[in-house]
């Protein structure tokens, strides 16, 4: 049985259909957009219109622009001999946040999964490649996730690299700020010690 008048059912569906969001916050976004003024809602479609339209791939790193360059392949301060290759733009934002890279990126658009039929050729790998053989990269980091997907594609990557004669590294993994020994497993104990360094 419906409790709503039909436009607002589907309005409730389209955010349910949304990452992260179930029943009850699609409702309560639903009932949000339904008391904004009019003008606000229609900024609020317009603005994801807008999106849908006008962001594309960067033709360098693949990551969201609105056409031509993105800002990070544009910037003339950022270091081209090294790039962080990540699974997804969100990641660009993540690294970015640490403030601690100054290098340029590639973002793969996913990470190798067989369950999910996600090969190797669903990915951007042949621009990153393509990238490395015109020469200038030293390093490429691979920045994909420690899970099992994450730790297949770094590992695909880095085989295809390999004849390159460049650095290929992965980010260091281990035991977070704040975080107690006790309550680590076995294998982030095991990453730590290995990727530990001189103080």
């Amino acid at each position: 049985m419906e409790y709503f008048p039909a436009p607002l059912e589907k309005l409730v569906e389209q955010f349910a259909r949304l990452p992260g969001i179930g029943g009850k916050s699609a409702q309560r976004l639903a009932f949000f957009v339904l008391g904004l003024p009019e003008e606000e809602a229609q900024a609020f479609a317009d603005a994801i219109i807008d999106a849908k339209r006008s962001v594309t791939y960067c033709p360098v790193c693949q990551n969201f622009t609105a056409g031509g360059l993105c800002p990070i392949c544009a910037s003339p301060k950022r270091d081209g001999s090294t790039i962080c290759v990540v699974a997804d733009p969100r990641d660009v934002a993540a690294v970015e946040r640490s403030r601690e890279y100054n290098g340029h990126y590639h973002v793969l658009h996913g990470v190798i999964s067989p369950m999910n039929h996600v090969g190797p050729d669903d990915l951007s790998i042949k621009p990153l490649l393509e990238r490395v053989a015109k020469g200038g990269v030293e390093e490429v980091i691979m920045a994909t996730n420690p899970d099992t997907e994450g730790e297949a594609t770094a590992m695909y990557i880095a085989r295809l690299l390999k004849p390159f004669d460049l650095r290929v590294t992965r980010l260091a993994y281990g035991i977070p700020v704040g975080g107690h020994l006790e309550f680590a497993d076995d294998a982030t104990l095991m990453r730590a010690l290995e990727g530990r360094r001189e103080m």
